[in-house]
């Protein structure tokens, strides 16, 4: 017999799999209807907890749909990265050389896009 937390997936798995179901829908997604996207065997109302975390964490915001909420995505995927990338740099109190060491581990090509972004070539 398997105990049921060995079947247990990560928070941050969790997450992301909720976040990429608001992705790919691009409209608000009620708890129930995330769980039918995942078609994973979750609770609706693990669901629902994961979407709390994650409206509480500012990631998406809600409207009322019913009884309940339905949820939406705050930023793309890739806003999303750089907030955590700013969230990172935040935690630590050596900016500079955080940054110093996050650049000489840049690979060449992204190390150019970089260079062109500061220059305001970029985006």
């Amino acid at each position: 017999m398997t105990d049921a937390r060995d079947d247990r997936r990560p928070a941050g798995e969790l997450e992301a799999a909720v976040m990429a179901a608001l992705w790919a829908a691009g409209v608000p997604l009620t708890p129930g209807r995330i769980q039918g996207e995942l078609g994973s065997g979750l609770a609706r109302t693990t669901v629902a907890t994961i979407l709390t975390r994650l409206h509480e964490k500012g990631v998406v915001s809600r409207e009322r749909q019913g009884r309940g909420y339905a949820y939406v995505p705050v930023q793309d995927a890739q806003g999303l990265t750089a907030r955590r990338m700013h969230t990172e740099l935040d935690r630590d109190t050596d900016r500079e050389t955080v940054l110093a060491r996050f650049v000489a581990q840049l690979s060449p090509g992204d190390e150019q896009v970089l260079r062109q972004l500061l220059d305001g070539d970029g985006q």
